[in-house]
């Protein structure tokens, strides 16, 4: 057991670098608001990043997400890839980005595997290669090294680690990479979000030379980017058989503070926007949604509401609950626990949507 040291009573699970309980992070005053920031700022410090989204006066101003940097000549974005080189903002456009990528072979672990063309053969034979799972073809798995969220609990966070430009790719090296067995191709990371138009050179690309059979174009985002760029990539999937998938972390706004260093509303917006593009292409499903249950906090409550929300929009949008495993900054936490994980899936259902699921079931304790 561990105490919160905000209402002093003790909970199964406290993370240490919070030391509050979700109900008194719900509760949120300026106190706790502004030990956020600094809780964020400091696990930004360590690797060279900007503490909060910068402002400067006369700097360049990035709009290709929600945090609207304004880049002072020579610094860099809250992504930590988008610059200002001389008054031009440099970083993830078609001639650069901070990317690699590998062959995942089909069925993969995509958190939209129990629905997408690739990993159920849904739309077969229009989207899907084989009526089953591609079993035989790979999906081309593109890896962003930046990120407009600083979740404390990243499962992917490593790529801090290393210079984030030391090493880039152009569009065209990496369209050029999908080979006669590759049926989709998803980016991801980090997130696409702060180098997304590079992504779109890419995929558009990608689509072109390969424009007489299946290649479908995929997204794992936390949603964060500009609406023109969502509905962008939005297109693509929807013209090409693939999904957009959004990782819906929390939507109270405290909790997604607390836990994401940075505010939901562009998240939930742009999940909003993209459902009423759903009647263009009902099947496979092209709006996708995700939550990790993070024990403590990411609980029963935090899971109803988020599918409430969801619900309201088109109650056959899939929705994905993921075990958790310790990991970046919450490494004291345990796996999320079967019980967590069945309350919150039973929420979920309540709420009236029609297809929900457990992920990374092996790892529930």
């Amino acid at each position: 057991m561990a105490r919160c040291k905000k209402c002093k009573k003790s909970f199964p699970e406290v993370a240490k670098v919070l030391s509050l309980c979700a109900e008194c992070v719900r509760k949120g005053d300026d106190e706790c608001l502004a030990e956020f920031k600094e809780i964020h700022a400091r696990s930004r410090e360590r690797f060279g990043l900007a503490a909060f989204p910068p402002s400067a006066v006369g700097g360049v101003r990035c709009g290709l997400c929600q945090n609207k940097c304004k880049i002072p000549a020579g610094g860099r974005g809250y992504c930590g890839v988008r610059r200002n080189e001389q008054g031009h903002l440099k970083g993830g456009s078609a001639e650069e980005a901070a990317v690699s990528w590998y062959y995942d072979p089909l069925p993969t672990n995509c958190v939209a595997d129990w629905v997408c063309a690739g990993g159920s053969g849904a739309g077969y034979p229009q989207w899907a290669y084989q009526r089953g799972a591609e079993q035989g073809y790979v999906n081309l798995a593109v890896f962003y090294k930046a990120c407009t969220f600083d979740c404390l609990f990243c499962q992917n966070w490593h790529y801090r680690e290393h210079s984030m430009t030391s090493q880039t790719h152009t569009a065209a090296e990496l369209a050029e990479s999908v080979t006669a067995s590759t049926s989709c191709i998803c980016f991801f990371g980090g997130d696409p979000t702060p180098q997304l138009p590079h992504a779109l050179a890419a995929a558009r690309l990608a689509r072109r030379q390969n424009k007489e059979r299946i290649l479908r174009i995929c997204w794992e985002t936390n949603g964060s980017m500009s609406p023109e760029l969502l509905q962008e990539a939005m297109s693509l999937s929807l013209e090409s058989g693939g999904c957009v998938k959004f990782d819906l972390k929390a939507i109270n706004k405290n909790i997604h503070y607390a836990l994401c260093g940075v505010d939901n509303s562009r998240t939930l917006e742009n999940f909003a926007a993209a459902a009423k593009r759903i009647p263009q292409r009902p099947e496979p499903p092209p709006l996708v949604a995700s939550t990790l249950l993070v024990p403590g906090y990411i609980d029963e409550q935090e899971v109803k509401a988020i599918a409430s929300f969801i619900a309201e929009l088109d109650a056959n949008i899939p929705y994905a609950l993921l075990g958790f495993h310790a990991d970046f900054l919450m490494t004291d936490l345990p796996l999320t626990s079967r019980s967590q994980a069945e309350e919150c899936l039973v929420a979920a259902r309540a709420e009236g949507l029609k297809r929900v699921r457990l992920g990374n079931v092996h790892i529930l304790r």
